[in-house]
């Protein structure tokens, strides 16, 4: 199993500065949250090809492009050909980058307050998504997400069988679907099948109230509820089931650590990066 970092919890350091601290942490790759300062689709190809050598320099691999575009099914047509443009600049980028993998968002609402046309018109639009990255040889990943059409393992299902194109796939998070309070364990695996292609892995905790450091608010079916960012293992999201799962069907891609709990950015990225060994070395010996 190869771990990456994730630069979006990494923003107060620039893109150099994160490749850095990846490396020193003994990360294998670095996932690139699409934002400025690290990347955006505005980003110079000189500046694009300079991250590269960057990386190759510190021996990491890029195995995803996080981008923050798409959130076709509540978006005009016009924006939406804006979100198609914004992704193409991606997909170039991606080249450069040498990263196999490239996130657009579905957009919303709830899966549970979703209506047929909000899956049917992000499925109109994906599928043109999809045939841009095939020119590329690139594959779409939709994240599971809380506050979206996909925030359930049903629900990412039904939506990449209208969308019916074999190059996207889903991030499975189980922090997001523990937000969401649907099943991120075994079971949520064993349905995704070959559609897997991708694992976020981050901690979280139901709280009372929000408004300290950490946390935030968010809608669920529960209604309004707060959370608080963790480090792994000392929220509520248990990864144990999930990893045995991941060696159990053979997932052979790429873990990238989300660590965005109120300490120093290296102890965190470090802390969780001990903790996901540690724990995949127990569901490997409990596999075998």
């Amino acid at each position: 199993m190869k771990y990456a970092a994730f630069s979006g919890s990494m923003m107060d350091y620039s893109i150099h500065e994160a490749m850095a601290i990846t490396a020193k942490l003994g990360f294998d790759g670095l996932e690139i949250a699409c934002r400025e300062p690290h990347l955006s689709a505005d980003t110079s190809i000189q500046r694009v090809r300079e991250m590269r050598l960057i990386a190759n320099e510190y021996d990491l691999a890029i195995p995803a492009l996080a981008g923050y575009a798409g959130h076709f099914s509540e978006s005009s047509d016009r924006d939406c050909e804006k979100a198609l443009g914004e992704f193409c600049r991606l997909l170039e980028q991606a080249d450069l980058l040498e990263a196999p993998m490239v996130r657009i968002f579905q957009g919303g609402p709830n899966a549970f307050l979703a209506a047929d046309y909000h899956y049917e018109k992000a499925a109109y639009w994906l599928r043109k998504c999809a045939e841009e990255a095939r020119q590329h040889d690139k594959r779409i990943l939709l994240e599971i997400h809380n506050v979206s059409l996909v925030e359930t393992s049903d629900s990412a299902l039904r939506l990449l069988a209208m969308i019916g194109a074999d190059n996207i796939g889903l991030i499975h998070d189980a922090g997001n679907m523990y937000i969401a309070d649907t099943n991120y364990g075994s079971d949520s695996v064993h349905s995704l099948k070959s559609k897997l292609f991708h694992v976020h892995v981050k901690d979280e905790k139901r709280i009372a109230e929000a408004g300290a450091a950490g946390t935030f608010t968010n809608r669920t079916r529960h209604g309004m509820e707060h959370f608080l960012q963790c480090r792994l293992g000392e929220g509520e999201v248990d990864h144990r089931e999930l990893f045995k799962a991941l060696l159990d069907t053979d997932y052979k891609g790429w873990i990238t650590l989300e660590n965005f709990a109120p300490y120093p950015v290296e102890e965190r990225l470090a802390y969780d990066l001990e903790v996901v060994r540690q724990w995949m070395d127990e569901a490997h010996n409990r596999t075998t």
